[in-house]
């Protein structure tokens, strides 16, 4: 067997009522969410029974994810498999930071609440937004994104699928182009052009929050999205560069299969990364733990292979 990579999702994978289960059945996960609600009262309540439109603010999504996702990962951790490398996509970063050791989990918390708010203010600030292109190579889709002033390639995130951000009354004729060109491009329902440009002030606001941050070295490999390789000594550079520059998502499963990860595990809210990593290599296994279900299901799965 070769090596085991925990991957931790980000923002659009939250949903009403994620990570009550686990809340409900693992004590390790339930001391997440217990320490979350101590640091921001109702965050559980968001997880559990909050409806779309609450979850789908920036400023809620980004600690209800975590949540699930830190409670996710300790949950698998606790039952007996234990990753040699990690990665998370955008938000999903600072979880799998956290879980690595470079922060504690409840100063993981306190930056997603901070980098929420910070992402979901600098959003305010213009008229943009975020569409999913498919069928098209990575290279035709960032020819097309050339020909606009405000318009940038921002998720890579599996072959035939790269996500474009930027100013609304521009993304009107980059989605003409793109039909023109042979492909499709998906609105997505975000509140703002993340990993672009317009990210700025929201990067500088969390480089002066981070100074604050208490970093140590990864007990774990960490991957960065920022550039595709494992963490250094550079925690705040890269959390920081990352709001900023495109989710190198590909490279980075790329690199950590040439690493030796053969099983990855998505741990958190739904299925998004599963399904990325197996366009991006169809020879790996994939599993993924959000419930109390996929947790045995995946336990057995790691077992057969052992």
């Amino acid at each position: 067997m070769g090596k085991i990579a925990f991957v931790f999702p980000g923002q659009g994978a939250q949903y009403v009522g994620m990570g009550q289960d686990l809340y409900e059945q693992s004590p390790h996960a339930r001391k997440i969410f217990d320490m979350a609600d101590q640091r921001r009262p109702g965050t559980s309540a968001q997880c559990f029974s909050g409806d779309q439109e609450e979850l789908k603010q920036t400023k809620n999504t980004q600690p209800c994810l975590y949540c699930v996702d830190m409670a996710s990962a300790y949950a698998l951790q606790q039952s007996g498999v234990q990753p040699d490398m990690v990665a998370g996509f955008s938000l999903g970063e600072v979880a799998a930071a956290a879980f690595a050791g470079v922060l504690s989990y409840e100063e993981g918390f306190d930056l997603v609440c901070q980098r929420g708010a910070l992402m979901q203010e600098s959003s305010l600030q213009f008229d943009s937004a975020m569409v999913a292109v498919v069928r098209l190579p990575f290279e035709t889709v960032e020819a097309l994104c050339r020909k606009f002033s405000y318009v940038y390639p921002v998720n890579y995130n599996c072959p035939g699928q790269l996500v474009v951000a930027g100013l609304r009354e521009e993304l009107g004729a980059f989605k003409e182009a793109v039909k023109a060109a042979g492909g499709k491009a998906l609105p997505l329902p975000v509140s703002g052009a993340f990993h672009t440009p317009f990210m700025g002030k929201a990067a500088l606001g969390l480089n002066q929050k981070l100074h604050y941050a208490h970093f140590s070295t990864p007990e774990i490999p960490l991957y960065s999205n920022y550039l595709a390789e494992p963490y250094r000594d550079n925690a705040r550079e890269l959390l920081v560069m990352q709001l900023i520059n495109p989710v190198r998502w590909v490279e980075t499963i790329e690199n950590m299969i040439a690493d030796g990860a053969d099983t990855f595990i998505e741990v958190g809210a739904g299925k998004t990364l599963s399904g990325f990593i197996s366009k991006i290599n169809s020879e790996v296994r994939v599993f993924n733990v959000e419930d109390s279900a996929s947790l045995a299901k995946t336990l057995a799965g790691v077992q057969s292979i052992a």
